[in-house]
């Protein structure tokens, strides 16, 4: 299929719900993981989102560090 068909004028991908990526690595990429999750920040996440602490707790399980 010509390109011209899969991009728009302003090269959006069409259909709309297509995803692409280039991907680059090189040999000595360093990587890093997330943390894990303190009390506090949970905490500060469930009074932002005006949530009990328990349900953010629930969503959260495998990332908390108590």
């Amino acid at each position: 299929m010509p390109i011209g068909q899969w991009w728009s004028q302003s090269f959006a991908m069409m259909p709309a719900s297509s995803v692409s990526g280039w991907y680059f690595n090189h040999p000595e990429s360093k990587y890093f993981a997330v943390g894990k999750l303190a009390a506090d920040q949970i905490k500060d996440l469930a009074d932002r989102m005006e949530l009990p602490v328990a349900e953010i707790e629930k969503w959260l399980a495998p990332y908390l560090d108590y």
